[in-house]
């Protein structure tokens, strides 16, 4: 405790404005509005072989996964029209990828490859329409697709197998339906309710393993028949074409709420990774477009879900994006992706952030680092450690044990585990 007083005792002494006097010589400073001090501190229980996490595929199946990747492709083109858009002729998928059968050759190369990272889930949503439901295309997701892996395995012939599963029921999904009982992409995008779904399930609620949901869509969050101010009151965006009319409630984007159910799930320490797939997320010129509007809705989530895009220059977000050097996020806080390729890319940059990391590296929320080394105290098993290149540093990312320090980290089992806690002074 002394320490940390006294740490806070010389930091306050810059902030007071006055008068400063030396020998016979007086200093006039103006005086200034003093700046707040807090405090974080970050504990954890290191176990070398940190469990693998819970990872649930949140897949957005709605009809307009059935759109080309391309549009202007003359391939998905009859005249004037589109298939599967302004078009009753489904997409020929092996000369005209459309957003679902690009989706599947994604996900076959990132469960191929990263399919032992985690413990994989799938949930889709929305529930196809049938005779129980009505005949409704808003219908959240009811069920799980396939389970998180049984009895908290997570050896990788077990976890792979699971991936496997996963695989095989994106793909049962057709593009478009070739004979009775096919399961094709239909539907709206009941997202806040689906997420709100995943909430409810004890698997995803661990107290011993990370938890996260990747929500993947292509659309704008709509199909809340409770929207609090339904067409064709002006706080309704309509998602479905110029009018909401027939759709009063479900058609309005359905952001604030969509937004409320992912914080909700952060409150029981589940993370949301946001994908935004397709050309529905072009911010463009026109703020009020809904490429705007999806994006400004997909970067509140991914802000929200603790899953947000960092960097420290521009150069980490991409082409076209700029980094926010004060929050250390980029402007674009979701990822995004408009075809294939760029899918994989997504995929593969968030799997090597959801993998089972470096057990030396104690990581900070980007917007909570210290701004000086000397701002922070580590205790490593009770005892205070100094800085050192035996000991740990700060860097970008948090905390970098080192030396001796990290040995003794890598060493450690769950019967003998290393308790870390760091206390950092920032301003705000």
């Amino acid at each position: 405790m002394r320490a940390k007083l006294t740490l806070l005792s010389a930091l306050s002494v810059g902030f007071l404005g006055g008068v400063l006097a030396a020998g016979c010589q007086t200093y006039d400073f103006e005086p200034v509005e003093p700046l707040a001090l807090s405090q974080t501190t970050e504990t954890r229980r290191i176990e070398a072989r940190e469990r693998k996490p819970n990872l649930m595929l949140l897949v957005d199946t709605s009809g307009s996964m059935t759109y080309p990747v391309d549009q202007t492709d003359p391939d998905c083109k009859s005249g004037t029209s589109i298939c599967g858009i302004t078009s009753n002729v489904p997409c020929n998928t092996a000369v005209c990828p459309t957003r679902w059968s690009s989706l599947q050759e994604a996900m076959q190369d990132f469960l191929a490859s990263s399919g032992s990272l985690a413990r994989i889930g799938l949930i889709t949503y929305p529930e196809p329409p049938s005779s129980d439901n009505g005949g409704d295309y808003c219908v959240a997701s009811d069920h799980v697709s396939i389970d998180l892996p049984p009895a908290e395995l997570e050896d990788d012939d077990t976890l792979q197998v699971n991936a496997q599963s996963v695989r095989d029921y994106l793909l049962s999904i057709k593009n478009s339906s070739s004979s009775e009982g096919d399961v094709t992409p239909t539907g709206g995008t009941p997202t806040s309710s689906s997420l709100q779904y995943v909430g409810t399930l004890a698997s995803m609620q661990s107290t011993d393993r990370a938890d996260f949901v990747l929500l993947l869509t292509d659309g704008l969050p709509n199909c809340n028949g409770s929207h609090p101010t339904p067409y064709p009151n002006s706080g309704c965006f309509c998602t479905v074409g110029s009018n909401c009319t027939g759709a009063e409630e479900i058609g309005c984007l359905d952001d604030v709420v969509s937004v409320n159910a992912v914080n909700a799930l952060r409150t029981k320490e589940i993370k949301t990774i946001v994908i935004g797939f397709g050309a529905d997320f072009d911010i463009g010129s026109d703020p009020n477009s809904n490429g705007a509007r999806g994006a400004m809705t997909l970067n509140a989530m991914a802000e929200a879900g603790g899953f947000a895009r960092t960097c420290s220059e521009d150069a980490d977000c991409g082409t076209g994006d700029t980094c926010d050097t004060a929050a250390k996020l980029c402007t674009r806080r979701f990822y995004k992706a408009t075809n294939k390729d760029e899918l994989v890319t997504a995929l593969r940059q968030i799997s090597e952030k959801v993998g089972v990391g470096d057990p030396c590296l104690l990581r900070f929320d980007p917007l909570q680092i210290p701004s000086s080394q000397d701002l922070v105290v580590v205790f490593v098993n009770g005892e205070r450690l100094d800085a050192g290149p035996d000991s740990w540093s700060l860097t970008d990312d948090g905390i970098q044990f080192a030396g001796a320090t990290c040995t003794s980290i890598q060493n450690s089992t769950p019967a003998n585990p290393v308790d870390i806690e760091v206390r950092a002074i920032q301003t705000r």
